[in-house]
């Protein structure tokens, strides 16, 4: 059980009534749990999975020490016809699941998961030779850790992009996202989006709605934890369509196909 809070003397109390009924030991400040490390220091606190990196680099046994860059080449389109079949698939499921829970501290892999994930039914050799770049990259990057400093601004600041018709297999684009509270990254996904955009603008536009209403939650739940968010959240785009789409309630006939996104949007706004 992890015990929260900044009173010491009621943090005592609770753990002495729950001694009264259960019968439990005190394993002090919060180290590990579940795979996850957690270190404090005096600026901030540190998250990360070097552990589970290293159990997990152990059950894929990797037949060489290669390092590279980065988890996925740039520009890489897979699709289910690549490579041959795997006879069998099972360790590719077992590694792609694992590297799912690994994401939780190491966002900079949520993107090359979510796309091979998407063929653990029938992977093939190819979509096993990416996955093994993954795992590469892991290992020439184990020591990095996510910080969360202990002073901090309490400005929610978020960032959205999509690729338009990125999937070859039925053109739908990606969405994604990340949201930083002061200078700690609190959320983050990729997501491949429900309807075909007809334009990138479309695109950018269904990952802003996304990223807005992911936005609206979060402001709420920091106010059902008692943190008042009094300034604005800035929802950036590098996309100017979007935002022009976003701002201008007028171009009727360039959004009309677009759906409710844009309303959504401009709603919140």
């Amino acid at each position: 059980m992890i015990i929260t809070g900044d009173d010491p003397e009621y943090i005592a109390f609770v753990k002495a009534r729950l001694r009264d009924q259960f019968l439990m030991t005190d394993l002090g400040p919060l180290r590990y749990f579940l795979g996850i490390e957690v270190s404090s220091t005096s600026d901030g606190f540190y998250v990360s999975q070097e552990k589970y990196i290293q159990d997990l680099l152990a059950r894929a046994a990797l037949g060489d020490e290669r390092t590279v860059e980065t988890p996925m080449e740039l520009n890489v389109k897979l699709q289910l016809t690549d490579g041959d079949p795997l006879s069998d698939p099972t360790r590719y499921r077992h590694l792609v699941g694992s590297l799912v829970y690994l994401a939780v501290t190491r966002p900079v892999i949520s993107y090359p998961i979510h796309i091979l994930s998407q063929f653990v039914s029938a992977p093939t050799t190819v979509h096993y030779s990416h996955l093994l770049r993954v795992l590469r990259y892991l290992r020439g990057t184990i020591t990095r850790r996510l910080f969360f400093p202990r002073s901090s601004s309490l400005q929610l600041q978020c960032y959205s992009d999509a690729t338009w018709a990125s999937d070859p297999s039925d053109r739908r684009s990606l969405s994604a996202y990340c949201v930083f509270l002061g200078g700690s990254l609190i959320a983050w996904k990729t997501k491949k989006q429900t309807a075909v955009s007809r334009s990138s603008v479309e695109a950018e536009l269904r990952a802003m709605a996304l990223l807005t209403a992911e936005v609206t939650w979060l402001r709420w739940l920091l106010a059902d934890f008692g943190v008042s968010i009094t300034t604005l959240s800035l929802v950036l785009s590098d996309n100017t369509g979007a935002i022009s789409v976003a701002r201008d309630p007028v171009k009727h006939e360039l959004t009309k196909h677009i759906g409710v996104d844009a309303f959504y949007t401009r709603a919140q706004v």
